[in-house]
């Protein structure tokens, strides 16, 4: 059997999606700014498609959203365009990010900051979760832009955004949130908290790849991303990406039909799964289930390295990860569980599995069993476990 629990980093597409999409390959193929009956062809299915979008966010049609080719690419615009409209200029000199976030944003805060910018990295608790009492602490009248995730890729945590957006309006601030992990999980509404710019990528939702979007509100406006035509409105230049828009869109409307199952079933068979999980002497979950979002465990180990365990699983037909995607290649410790304070030995032990509305008991009984022989295994052949320190972990929730 093989056993996709990888959903984080991607989701495999909706047949209703695909199906939505497959006419605009090789039937409706026109460039939508020609001015032929090839292109005017396209154009219902790009204006459905921006719809869904608006109305998946409760986005006002006033406010705009841009498409773009990911999350990353629009991470990337929001903080460089800042940059240079306040930074560069001299009107302000600080920004604040989560210490956590995805590599997107925390690898351009460090390219900013090597630019002159100053950045706060904004500390999470015991429980994985962003302190708001730090960012009432370091914002200034200097602050130019707050960006925190809505939800943690890594283990799920869900963020006070709400908070933080109330926060950053009472001080003028800009207030953007990479809505990445949050969007078909739980409920995004735009017009529900202050937020400024909202940023998301379709394949997280079982849309396709290579598809995202930007949402800035009205009065907030960004630097155009790419200058040549007039597309996006000046935001975006560049041929649209039709069958993506399309696409996402319908992704959209199918994630929020089934935010409830997301909500029930899928946390229901989380919750199932992740305590016979914890029934495994020595093992550790970051964060609370009720702040979460409803398919992820970022669950430790002890005495097991997350890769071997990763080895392990991969030959019995499971995908699961040890954090983010997008830094499958660095092999530090967990940033996650760097920044709880968790000890030493824990730090690279950290598996995250992570559901989607396609994903069964059936399953999972099977995952379990591979987890648990794998378990047996690696813990055998371990040199270090019998001599592993059992006492409190800061941050996790211990089970022996």
């Amino acid at each position: 059997m093989n056993v996709y629990l990888d959903n984080n980093a991607t989701t495999i597409v909706d047949p209703q999606v695909f199906a939505e999409m497959e006419p605009y390959f090789v039937q409706k193929y026109g460039n939508p700014n020609s001015l032929h009956a090839f292109a005017s062809d396209t154009h219902p299915g790009i204006k459905a498609g921006m719809e869904k979008i608006y109305v998946g966010i409760n986005a006002p049609r006033e406010d705009s959203v841009v498409i773009t080719s990911c999350a990353t690419e629009s991470n990337n615009w929001v903080l460089k365009s800042i940059y240079f409209e306040f930074i560069l200029t001299g009107k302000k000199n600080h920004i604040m990010v989560s210490e956590v976030e995805h590599p997107s944003v925390i690898t351009t805060a460090k390219f900013l900051e090597g630019l002159g910018c100053k950045v706060t990295y904004l500390p999470i608790n015991h429980e994985g979760i962003v302190d708001v009492q730090s960012v009432r602490d370091n914002i200034t009248d200097k602050t130019a832009l707050v960006s925190v995730m809505w939800a943690n890729n890594e283990t799920g945590a869900i963020f006070p955004v709400e908070e933080i957006g109330a926060i950053c309006k009472e001080h003028d601030v800009a207030f953007h949130t990479d809505a990445v992990q949050a969007i078909g999980k739980i409920p995004v509404d735009v017009q529900s908290f202050n937020v400024d710019y909202l940023t998301f990528s379709a394949h997280k939702f079982h849309g396709p790849k290579g598809v995202g979007a930007l949402y800035i509100k009205k009065g907030r406006e960004l630097l155009p991303l790419l200058h040549g035509g007039a597309q996006m409105g000046g935001y975006r230049s560049g041929t649209l990406n039709v069958a993506g828009i399309v696409g996402m869109g319908k992704a959209m409307e199918a994630a929020v039909e089934a935010l409830e199952y997301e909500m029930t079933a899928i946390r229901k068979l989380r919750d199932s799964f992740e305590d016979e999980l914890l029934k495994i002497e020595d093992t550790f979950v970051v964060t609370p289930r009720e702040k979460r979002t409803p398919n992820t465990i970022l669950i430790s180990f002890r005495g097991i390295e997350g890769e071997a365990m990763l080895w392990d699983l991969n030959r019995a037909g499971i995908g699961a990860s040890t954090g983010s995607a997008c830094a499958s290649e660095d092999l530090e410790a967990n940033s996650v569980m760097d920044a709880i304070g968790a000890a030493e030995d824990l730090a690279h032990t950290a598996i995250r599995f992570s559901l989607s509305r396609y994903t069964t008991q059936e399953e999972l009984d099977y995952a379990l069993r591979a987890v648990q022989a794998a378990v047996i295994r690696l813990r055998g052949i371990s040199s270090s476990y019998a001599y592993t320190p059992k006492g409190h972990v800061s941050g996790l929730a211990e089970h022996h």
